[in-house]
C-alpha cells in the first residue's frame, strides 16, 4: 500500500545532506606539524646519528683545522661556533627535503586532499614541524660548541638574540627544502638535491675570514646570505670588539640578514605553494 505521507518529486523532505566543513588553516596546520614531528620522535636513530654527525664535523674543524686557520684578535673556535651554528639549520634542512619526498610517495599527501582541510596545511604544517625540529637540532649544536671550548663575550641578551636569529634562518631555509622535496618526489633524490646547499656553507664566512679566499671569489662569498647571517650571529655572541674587526656595526649585520630572511620567504614560499598545486 503506497504511503499516504509520500511527498511530491522534487519536494524537501527537511532534511539536508551534511555538507563537510573545511577545517580551519590554524586547526590542519597544528594536525600536519604534530604528525611530522611525531615521525621525528619515533625515529630516535635521527637524533642520535644527527647529533654525532654534528659533533664529528665541529670536532674535526676545531682540533684539525684549527691550528691552520689563524684568526686575528679572536681565537678560532670563537669564530668557528657561531658559523658553525648558523649553518647548521641547513644541515637540519635535509630532513625536511626527505620528509616531505616521503610524504608524497607514501600517498599522505593525497589522502589529504581528499578530507576537508585548506591545502596549504599541508606546507605550513611541514614548516611548523620542521623549525621546531632545528630548534633542538641548535640546542644540541650550542651545547657541543660550549664542550669544546666557546665562550660567550657578548652579553646574554644579545646571545639569545642570536639564538632567535638562527630560528628566523631555519624558518626562511626550509622552504627551498621544502620545494626540493616536492620537486624531487622521493627521499632519496632529495637527499640528493638537498646537497647543493653545501658549497654554500664552505664559500662563506663560517669556518674561514672571506679575506683569506681568492680574490674572484670574495665578492661572492661577502654578499652571499649566509655570511651575512653568520656575521649577525658572530657579532652578537662575540661583542663590539668582534663587529669592529668585520668592518661593520652589529645592526648592519642583523639588519642585512633579516633582509635576506624575508627575500628567501618571499620567493620559496609562492614557489612551494605553486608546486604542491601541480603535483
Amino acid at each position: 500500500m503506497a504511503l499516504a505521507t509520500a511527498l511530491p518529486a522534487g519536494r524537501p523532505t527537511g532534511r539536508t545532506a551534511a555538507v563537510p566543513r573545511t577545517t580551519s588553516l590554524g586547526a590542519s596546520t597544528l594536525q600536519v606539524a604534530k604528525r611530522a614531528f611525531l615521525r621525528y620522535l619515533r625515529t630516535p636513530q635521527l637524533v642520535i646519528v644527527g647529533t654525532i654527525q654534528g659533533a664529528m664535523f665541529l670536532l674535526i674543524f676545531r682540533y684539525v683545522f684549527g691550528g691552520a686557520i689563524p684568526i686575528p684578535g679572536i681565537s678560532y673556535v670563537d669564530f668557528l661556533v657561531p658559523g658553525f651554528i648558523t649553518t647548521g639549520v641547513l644541515f637540519s634542512g635535509m630532513g625536511a627535503a626527505t620528509g616531505v619526498a616521503d610524504d608524497l610517495a607514501q600517498g599522505f599527501v593525497d589522502r589529504l586532499r581528499s578530507l576537508p582541510v585548506r591545502r596549504v596545511s599541508f606546507l605550513t604544517g611541514r614548516s611548523l614541524a620542521d623549525s621546531a625540529w632545528n630548534i633542538w637540532g641548535l640546542i644540541m649544536t650550542v651545547a657541543i660548541g660550549f664542550a669544546v671550548g666557546f665562550r660567550i663575550h657578548g652579553s646574554w641578551l644579545d646571545a639569545l638574540a642570536a639564538f632567535g636569529l638562527c630560528v628566523v634562518f631555519g624558518f626562511a631555509f626550509e622552504w627551498l627544502f621544502i620545494l626540493l622535496g616536492l620537486l624531487a618526489g622521493n627521499p632519496q633524490a632529495a637527499q640528493g638535491m638537498a646537497l647543493i646547499v653545501f658549497p654554500f656553507t664552505f664559500i662563506s664566512s663560517a669556518y674561514v675570514p672571506v679575506a683569506s679566499m681568492p680574490g674572484w671569489l670574495q665578492g661572492f662569498a661577502q654578499h652571499q646570505p649566509l655570511t651575512y647571517m653568520v656575521n649577525a650571529v658572530r657579532v652578537l655572541s662575540e661583542g663590539h670588539a668582534t663587529a669592529t674587526m668585520l668592518g661593520h656595526s652589529t645592526w648592519y649585520w642583523v639588519g642585512w640578514s633579516l633582509v635576506w630572511s624575508a627575500g628567501l620567504v618571499a620567493v620559496f614560499v609562492p614557489l612551494a605553494a605553486a608546486k604542491y598545486r601541480r603535483s
